[in-house]
């Protein structure tokens, strides 16, 4: 059974869901108040998913992400806010508060499998203000195209044949009003929606 850290300030969500997760068949759950806890948590019982809430005591969630992912590219991170910064700092999905717990459970899951690549229930409401609305797989994908990876790259990256993701680039250049990479990367610069 996957381990999990849980680090959140506040004692009764760290409580509601040890509580919701144990339910789901998680049984080796840990609990941090704070960075400093949370980095002490790693370390001594080496999780398989982290999840985090961004307003620490001692600091923001983001630099906790950062921190994570510098040691370690197998450790799944969850982001328990709606917030596109999640992603800037490395973690492998963002999950609403307000969500129910199998969307958390489903992002768990997701992040056990690929914690390198993100995924997120809330982007396609992130995105709505726009008639260019993109699917949380056609963001993820556009994501790594502005890190200048390959049809190739993309597609072990993201565990999808290379056909599916020219298939996901159609869709994004036809949503951008775009016919390239270049104008693609551009245009999700415009909107405010880069990765970086």
């Amino acid at each position: 059974m996957s381990k999990l850290l849980i680090v959140d300030d506040h004692a009764l969500v760290r409580e509601g869901l040890k509580r919701a997760l144990t339910n789901e068949g998680f049984n080796e759950i840990t609990e941090a108040s704070s960075i400093a806890q949370a980095r002490a948590g790693i370390a001594a019982s080496q999780p398989d998913v982290v999840t985090v809430d961004i307003n620490l005591p001692d600091g923001s969630g983001f630099e906790l992400v950062s921190w994570v992912r510098g040691i370690s590219r197998e450790i799944g991170i969850i982001v328990l806010t709606l917030n596109d910064h999640a992603m800037k700092a490395g973690a492998s999905a963002f999950v609403s508060k307000s969500e129910p717990i199998p969307s958390l459970v489903a992002a768990i899951k997701h992040s056990l499998i690929s914690p390198l690549s993100f995924s997120a229930q809330g982007l396609e409401k992130v995105f709505a203000h726009s008639h260019n609305t993109l699917t949380a797989r056609e963001f993820e994908l556009l994501v790594q195209l502005e890190q200048g990876q390959s049809t190739a790259q993309i597609s072990k990256t993201l565990f999808i044949s290379p056909a599916t993701v020219k298939t996901h680039l159609a869709s994004i250049y036809r949503k951008l009003e775009v016919t390239n990479r270049t104008a693609a990367i551009h245009a999700m610069h415009e909107q405010g929606l880069s990765g970086k």
